[in-house]
Protein backbone atom coordinates (compact mmCIF):
# COMPACT_ATOMS: atom_id res chain seq x y z
CA UNK A 1 0.00 0.00 0.00
CA UNK A 2 1.25 3.51 -0.84
CA UNK A 3 2.36 6.02 1.77
CA UNK A 4 -0.22 8.75 2.42
CA UNK A 5 0.43 12.30 3.59
CA UNK A 6 -0.72 12.91 7.17
CA UNK A 7 0.01 16.05 9.13
CA UNK A 8 3.00 18.24 8.49
CA UNK A 9 6.05 16.26 7.43
CA UNK A 10 4.65 12.76 8.02
CA UNK A 11 3.34 9.88 5.92
CA UNK A 12 1.31 6.85 7.01
CA UNK A 13 0.42 3.44 5.63
CA UNK A 14 -0.98 0.08 6.70
CA UNK A 15 1.45 -2.69 7.54
CA UNK A 16 0.00 -6.03 8.69
CA UNK A 17 -3.33 -4.23 9.35
CA UNK A 18 -1.54 -1.73 11.62
CA UNK A 19 -1.06 1.97 10.97
CA UNK A 20 2.63 2.95 10.80
CA UNK A 21 4.26 6.29 10.12
CA UNK A 22 7.47 7.80 8.80
CA UNK A 23 8.85 11.24 8.22
CA UNK A 24 8.13 12.26 4.63
CA UNK A 25 10.40 10.14 2.44
CA UNK A 26 12.36 8.98 5.47
CA UNK A 27 12.71 5.97 7.74
CA UNK A 28 9.72 4.27 9.35
CA UNK A 29 9.12 5.28 12.97
CA UNK A 30 8.79 2.77 15.82
CA UNK A 31 5.51 4.33 17.02
CA UNK A 32 2.91 6.78 15.78
CA UNK A 33 3.74 10.36 16.75
CA UNK A 34 1.31 11.73 19.31
CA UNK A 35 0.13 14.47 16.96
CA UNK A 36 -1.07 11.82 14.45
CA UNK A 37 -2.87 9.38 16.73
CA UNK A 38 -6.25 11.10 16.56
CA UNK A 39 -5.95 12.51 13.04
CA UNK A 40 -8.73 11.77 10.51
CA UNK A 41 -6.22 10.16 8.13
CA UNK A 42 -5.05 7.68 10.78
CA UNK A 43 -8.64 6.97 11.83
CA UNK A 44 -9.62 6.15 8.24
CA UNK A 45 -6.67 3.79 7.88
CA UNK A 46 -7.56 2.09 11.18
CA UNK A 47 -11.10 1.54 9.92
CA UNK A 48 -9.73 0.11 6.68
CA UNK A 49 -7.51 -2.27 8.65
CA UNK A 50 -10.48 -3.41 10.74
CA UNK A 51 -12.52 -3.99 7.58
CA UNK A 52 -9.69 -6.03 6.06
CA UNK A 53 -9.58 -8.15 9.23
CA UNK A 54 -13.32 -8.80 9.00
CA UNK A 55 -13.06 -9.57 5.29
CA UNK A 56 -10.23 -12.06 5.86
CA UNK A 57 -12.21 -13.76 8.62
CA UNK A 58 -15.31 -14.00 6.41
CA UNK A 59 -13.28 -15.59 3.59
CA UNK A 60 -11.91 -18.23 5.98
CA UNK A 61 -15.42 -18.87 7.35
CA UNK A 62 -16.84 -19.34 3.84
CA UNK A 63 -14.10 -21.76 2.77
CA UNK A 64 -14.58 -23.66 6.03
CA UNK A 65 -18.32 -23.92 5.29
CA UNK A 66 -17.59 -25.28 1.80
CA UNK A 67 -15.21 -27.84 3.27
CA UNK A 68 -17.38 -28.98 6.17
CA UNK A 69 -20.34 -29.48 3.85
CA UNK A 70 -18.20 -30.82 0.95
CA UNK A 71 -20.21 -28.58 -1.38
CA UNK A 72 -19.19 -28.38 -5.06
CA UNK A 73 -17.74 -24.94 -5.77
CA UNK A 74 -17.72 -23.50 -9.30
CA UNK A 75 -14.17 -23.33 -10.64
CA UNK A 76 -15.06 -19.99 -12.22
CA UNK A 77 -15.87 -18.60 -8.77
CA UNK A 78 -12.48 -19.65 -7.38
CA UNK A 79 -10.77 -18.03 -10.36
CA UNK A 80 -12.69 -14.79 -9.82
CA UNK A 81 -11.87 -14.41 -6.12
CA UNK A 82 -8.27 -15.65 -6.35
CA UNK A 83 -6.71 -12.20 -7.05
CA UNK A 84 -8.06 -11.04 -3.66
CA UNK A 85 -5.27 -11.69 -1.13
CA UNK A 86 -7.73 -12.64 1.63
CA UNK A 87 -9.48 -15.23 -0.54
CA UNK A 88 -6.15 -16.49 -1.83
CA UNK A 89 -4.84 -17.00 1.71
CA UNK A 90 -7.99 -18.93 2.67
CA UNK A 91 -7.95 -21.15 -0.44
CA UNK A 92 -4.26 -21.81 -1.00
CA UNK A 93 -3.11 -25.33 -0.08
CA UNK A 94 -6.65 -26.61 0.42
CA UNK A 95 -7.11 -30.19 -0.75
CA UNK A 96 -9.45 -30.20 -3.75
CA UNK A 97 -11.10 -32.89 -5.86
CA UNK A 98 -12.16 -32.37 -9.46
CA UNK A 99 -13.98 -34.72 -11.82
CA UNK A 100 -12.23 -37.83 -10.49
CA UNK A 101 -13.12 -38.28 -6.79
CA UNK A 102 -10.00 -40.41 -6.26
CA UNK A 103 -7.59 -37.72 -7.47
CA UNK A 104 -6.79 -35.33 -4.62
CA UNK A 105 -4.50 -32.35 -5.02
CA UNK A 106 -3.44 -29.27 -3.07
CA UNK A 107 -4.45 -25.94 -4.63
CA UNK A 108 -1.35 -23.80 -5.20
CA UNK A 109 -2.35 -21.27 -7.85
CA UNK A 110 -4.97 -20.22 -10.40
CA UNK A 111 -3.90 -19.24 -13.92
CA UNK A 112 -5.17 -16.18 -15.73
CA UNK A 113 -7.47 -18.30 -17.90
CA UNK A 114 -9.11 -19.91 -14.85
CA UNK A 115 -7.21 -23.21 -14.63
CA UNK A 116 -6.46 -24.50 -11.15
CA UNK A 117 -2.86 -25.50 -10.51
CA UNK A 118 -2.66 -28.29 -7.93
CA UNK A 119 0.04 -30.57 -6.60
CA UNK A 120 -1.20 -34.15 -6.68
CA UNK A 121 -0.22 -36.91 -4.26
CA UNK A 122 2.63 -37.94 -6.59
CA UNK A 123 4.18 -34.51 -6.13
CA UNK A 124 3.36 -33.47 -9.70
CA UNK A 125 1.88 -30.08 -10.57
CA UNK A 126 -1.19 -30.58 -12.72
CA UNK A 127 -3.82 -28.25 -14.17
CA UNK A 128 -7.52 -28.77 -13.55
CA UNK A 129 -10.41 -27.07 -15.28
CA UNK A 130 -13.54 -28.98 -14.19
CA UNK A 131 -16.83 -27.11 -13.94
CA UNK A 132 -16.80 -27.52 -10.15
CA UNK A 133 -14.38 -28.74 -7.50
CA UNK A 134 -15.00 -30.05 -4.02
CA UNK A 135 -13.00 -29.19 -0.90
CA UNK A 136 -13.58 -32.53 0.84
CA UNK A 137 -13.98 -32.96 4.57
CA UNK A 138 -10.98 -35.02 5.75
CA UNK A 139 -13.17 -37.85 7.08
CA UNK A 140 -14.16 -38.49 3.44
CA UNK A 141 -10.58 -38.75 2.16
CA UNK A 142 -9.27 -42.27 1.59
CA UNK A 143 -5.84 -42.97 3.10
CA UNK A 144 -6.06 -39.80 5.22
CA UNK A 145 -2.89 -40.64 7.17
CA UNK A 146 -0.90 -40.87 3.93
CA UNK A 147 -2.37 -37.56 2.74
CA UNK A 148 -1.35 -35.95 6.05
CA UNK A 149 2.19 -37.31 5.80
CA UNK A 150 2.51 -36.00 2.25
CA UNK A 151 1.19 -32.59 3.33
CA UNK A 152 3.89 -32.42 6.01
CA UNK A 153 6.59 -33.38 3.49
CA UNK A 154 5.33 -30.71 1.10
CA UNK A 155 5.25 -28.05 3.83
CA UNK A 156 1.52 -27.48 3.42
CA UNK A 157 -0.02 -24.87 5.73
CA UNK A 158 -3.74 -24.16 5.69
CA UNK A 159 -5.69 -21.17 6.93
CA UNK A 160 -8.75 -23.42 7.13
CA UNK A 161 -8.26 -26.51 9.26
CA UNK A 162 -8.81 -29.38 6.83
CA UNK A 163 -6.08 -32.00 6.48
CA UNK A 164 -5.09 -31.95 10.15
CA UNK A 165 -8.63 -31.42 11.43
CA UNK A 166 -9.53 -33.82 14.25
CA UNK A 167 -11.86 -36.50 12.91
CA UNK A 168 -14.03 -39.21 14.46
CA UNK A 169 -15.22 -42.26 12.54
CA UNK A 170 -18.61 -43.64 13.47
CA UNK A 171 -18.21 -47.18 14.86
CA UNK A 172 -20.05 -49.99 13.12
CA UNK A 173 -23.24 -51.14 14.78
CA UNK A 174 -21.60 -54.37 15.95
CA UNK A 175 -18.79 -52.44 17.64
CA UNK A 176 -20.74 -49.54 19.13
CA UNK A 177 -22.31 -51.43 22.03
CA UNK A 178 -25.50 -49.35 21.75
CA UNK A 179 -29.09 -50.27 20.79
CA UNK A 180 -29.91 -49.73 17.12
CA UNK A 181 -32.58 -47.23 18.15
CA UNK A 182 -30.17 -45.06 20.20
CA UNK A 183 -30.20 -41.34 19.35
CA UNK A 184 -27.75 -39.96 21.92
CA UNK A 185 -24.10 -40.46 22.74
CA UNK A 186 -22.61 -39.49 26.10
CA UNK A 187 -18.87 -39.93 25.54
CA UNK A 188 -18.30 -36.26 26.42
CA UNK A 189 -21.12 -35.72 28.91
CA UNK A 190 -20.44 -34.70 32.50
CA UNK A 191 -17.82 -32.02 31.86
CA UNK A 192 -18.30 -29.61 34.78
CA UNK A 193 -18.09 -25.82 34.43
CA UNK A 194 -18.26 -23.15 37.11
CA UNK A 195 -21.23 -21.54 35.36
CA UNK A 196 -23.55 -22.06 32.46
CA UNK A 197 -22.42 -18.67 31.15
CA UNK A 198 -18.82 -19.90 30.99
CA UNK A 199 -19.85 -23.04 29.09
CA UNK A 200 -21.97 -21.01 26.64
CA UNK A 201 -19.10 -18.54 26.17
CA UNK A 202 -16.77 -21.41 25.35
CA UNK A 203 -19.23 -22.68 22.74
CA UNK A 204 -19.58 -19.32 21.00
CA UNK A 205 -15.84 -18.72 21.26
CA UNK A 206 -15.28 -21.96 19.36
CA UNK A 207 -17.65 -20.78 16.64
CA UNK A 208 -20.73 -22.79 17.62
CA UNK A 209 -24.25 -21.46 17.91
CA UNK A 210 -26.02 -21.44 21.26
CA UNK A 211 -29.78 -21.91 21.03
CA UNK A 212 -31.83 -22.42 24.16
CA UNK A 213 -30.04 -24.99 26.29
CA UNK A 214 -27.88 -26.36 23.48
CA UNK A 215 -24.68 -25.70 21.59
CA UNK A 216 -25.28 -26.63 17.97
CA UNK A 217 -23.60 -26.97 14.60
CA UNK A 218 -25.23 -27.61 11.24
CA UNK A 219 -23.65 -29.84 8.65
CA UNK A 220 -24.74 -30.71 5.13
CA UNK A 221 -23.84 -34.37 4.79
CA UNK A 222 -24.74 -36.61 1.86
CA UNK A 223 -27.14 -34.06 0.43
CA UNK A 224 -29.12 -33.53 3.62
CA UNK A 225 -28.83 -31.02 6.44
CA UNK A 226 -28.19 -32.37 9.94
CA UNK A 227 -27.78 -30.43 13.18
CA UNK A 228 -25.63 -31.76 16.01
CA UNK A 229 -26.47 -30.49 19.49
CA UNK A 230 -24.94 -30.79 22.95
CA UNK A 231 -26.89 -29.90 26.09
CA UNK A 232 -25.16 -27.11 28.04
CA UNK A 233 -27.83 -26.20 30.60
CA UNK A 234 -30.91 -24.03 31.00
CA UNK A 235 -30.56 -20.43 29.80
CA UNK A 236 -30.17 -17.84 32.58
CA UNK A 237 -29.07 -20.53 35.05
CA UNK A 238 -26.27 -18.92 37.06
CA UNK A 239 -25.03 -21.97 38.96
CA UNK A 240 -22.63 -24.74 37.98
CA UNK A 241 -23.33 -26.48 34.71
CA UNK A 242 -22.06 -29.50 32.82
CA UNK A 243 -22.08 -30.86 29.31
CA UNK A 244 -24.85 -33.28 28.43
CA UNK A 245 -25.41 -35.80 25.68
CA UNK A 246 -24.75 -35.32 21.98
CA UNK A 247 -27.54 -35.94 19.49
CA UNK A 248 -28.38 -35.18 15.87
CA UNK A 249 -31.62 -33.89 14.31
CA UNK A 250 -32.86 -33.66 10.74
CA UNK A 251 -34.28 -30.58 9.01
CA UNK A 252 -37.70 -31.26 10.55
CA UNK A 253 -36.26 -31.46 14.08
CA UNK A 254 -36.60 -35.23 14.36
CA UNK A 255 -33.92 -37.12 16.26
CA UNK A 256 -31.67 -39.16 13.97
CA UNK A 257 -30.62 -42.65 15.03
CA UNK A 258 -26.89 -42.94 15.61
CA UNK A 259 -26.72 -45.67 12.97
CA UNK A 260 -28.12 -43.21 10.40
CA UNK A 261 -25.85 -40.23 11.13
CA UNK A 262 -23.61 -39.44 8.15
CA UNK A 263 -19.79 -39.57 8.46
CA UNK A 264 -19.24 -35.80 8.30
CA UNK A 265 -22.12 -34.99 10.68
CA UNK A 266 -20.81 -37.62 13.12
CA UNK A 267 -17.24 -36.30 13.00
CA UNK A 268 -18.24 -32.65 13.37
CA UNK A 269 -20.69 -33.40 16.18
CA UNK A 270 -18.06 -35.36 18.10
CA UNK A 271 -15.52 -32.61 17.43
CA UNK A 272 -17.88 -30.05 18.97
CA UNK A 273 -18.64 -32.23 22.00
CA UNK A 274 -14.94 -32.98 22.58
CA UNK A 275 -13.98 -29.30 22.27
CA UNK A 276 -16.60 -28.25 24.82
CA UNK A 277 -15.61 -31.05 27.20
CA UNK A 278 -11.94 -30.08 26.97
CA UNK A 279 -12.68 -26.80 28.78
CA UNK A 280 -14.14 -28.49 31.85
CA UNK A 281 -12.98 -27.87 35.40
CA UNK A 282 -10.29 -30.41 36.27
CA UNK A 283 -10.40 -31.51 39.90
CA UNK A 284 -7.10 -31.72 41.73
CA UNK A 285 -5.99 -33.45 44.86
CA UNK A 286 -6.58 -36.85 46.38
CA UNK A 287 -10.33 -36.86 45.76
CA UNK A 288 -9.99 -35.97 42.04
Amino acid sequence: MAWLTAGEGYEITLEDRRVVARRAGGRQLKALPKMLRDSPEVDRLRQLGEWLDRHAASCVAQVDAWMVSSLPVPTELIARVWPDEAWQAALRDMAVVGDDPDEVGFLRDVSGDGELKVVDLDGETVRLSPRTVTLPHPVLLPDLDDVRDFAVDLGITQKVEQIHRATWARPDGSDAGRPETATEIRDYAGGKFASRFGLAARATGLGYRVSGGYATCKVRDGGRSTEASVWIGEPYWDGESETGGLSWHDEDGRAVRLTEVGPVAWSEGMRMAAALYAGRTIEEGGDA
